[in-house]
């Protein structure tokens, strides 16, 4: 337990956590949403600092992250606790807490998580599975450590950090993959438990902070696929985060609390690939459909493959220099060579 970091005292030993955009007023002994942060007498504390619950080595591709030293290890973490409520969550058994539940967790310091990383032979540590916001101190404290290592630090997270905390990690997160999980408010506010036009915000700002970004969006049958919402998401990320800016649309499959639901089919995310880059994105990529071809990273510049994939595998490479080595062109992102 620590005492955590962003939030106001207020009357009655009632706190508001300033941590993400819900700004919960919690009262002594409750929780905020995310379960994990706790009200003890008007002390705001952190329930989950050091507790992991999850800590594997995997490949970058899995976060999804294509842009960032492609084909190299991220070494992953996570403490339980969610600020959304997604009835998809496909870890919502760690995700999702109970306000009484006592938090588990293996202990370990942000100087282990470190030391785990660099025995591994990881190039980075992914702050992921639940929602890194949740576990903010702990993954600050471990940035910095990782940082001073050579290391690079990646968030895969719902993008609802107020814009605080997010100027505070900036200059020690490189990249982050955002879900962009629809594009209206009643997608939010029914399917997630929170606001679109947050997540809108954060994104805008992670951007001018500076820090890598890649954005996917889970294409749910009858929920958000139609041919107007994805151009709309793929409209503002061309024309707010920059052409640039990988999207990946994948395949959802019926998990948790969304199981009326069927398979999203191949043809829908081929479609929501085209009004990608009909919008004026140059990577777009299909995911959860290995062997499709969406996986593949193309030349802007001459229409050519420079990094052929199968799932989470690089097959073959013919990046040189972070370059096409047919044309020339310069392929965006980090560590490419």
């Amino acid at each position: 337990m620590k005492v955590a970091m962003f939030y106001t005292k207020e009357s009655d030993q009632k706190v508001r956590c300033g941590l993400c955009r819900h700004h919960c007023l919690i009262a002594d002994g409750n929780r905020g949403i995310c379960r994990v942060r706790e009200n003890r007498g008007g002390t705001l504390y952190s329930l989950v600092y050091g507790k992991v619950v999850a800590e594997h080595l995997d490949p970058i591709e899995k976060k999804p992250l294509f842009h960032v030293l492609p084909g190299s290890r991220s070494y992953s973490i996570a403490t339980v606790g969610c600020n959304f409520r997604c009835r998809h969550c496909q870890n919502y058994s760690i995700s999702q807490v109970d306000q009484e539940m006592a938090i588990p967790g293996a202990p370990r310091k942000p100087e282990e998580i470190v030391q785990g990383a660099l025995r591994s032979g990881a190039r980075s540590i992914a702050y992921t599975y639940t929602e890194p916001t949740i576990f903010y101190e702990f993954a600050l404290d471990t940035a910095v450590l990782a940082k001073e290592q050579g290391l690079m630090n990646v968030f895969v997270s719902n993008g609802y950090i107020s814009p605080e905390p997010l100027a505070k990690i900036a200059p020690f997160l490189d990249a982050a993959n955002i879900d962009l999980k629809g594009f209206s408010e009643s997608f939010y506010r029914d399917i997630v438990g929170a606001r679109l036009s947050g997540v809108l915000e954060s994104l805008v700002e992670y951007r001018r902070l500076g820090v890598w970004l890649e954005i996917t969006t889970l294409i749910i049958p009858g929920l958000n696929d139609t041919e107007g919402e994805l151009k709309g998401i793929a409209d503002f990320i061309c024309q707010n985060l920059g052409p640039d800016t990988p999207w990946h649309v994948s395949q959802f499959y019926p998990t948790y609390k969304l199981t009326d639901r069927g398979r999203t089919p191949v043809a829908t995310l081929r479609m929501a690939r085209e009004i990608g880059l009909a919008s004026g994105l140059r990577y777009v990529y299909e995911g959860n459909v290995p062997g499709e071809g969406g996986e593949n990273t193309i030349c802007p510049g001459c229409g050519g493959v420079v990094i052929e994939r199968y799932g989470y595998s690089i097959v073959a490479s013919s990046l040189e220099a972070g370059a096409c080595a047919s044309c020339g062109a310069r392929i965006a992102g980090l560590g490419l060579g």
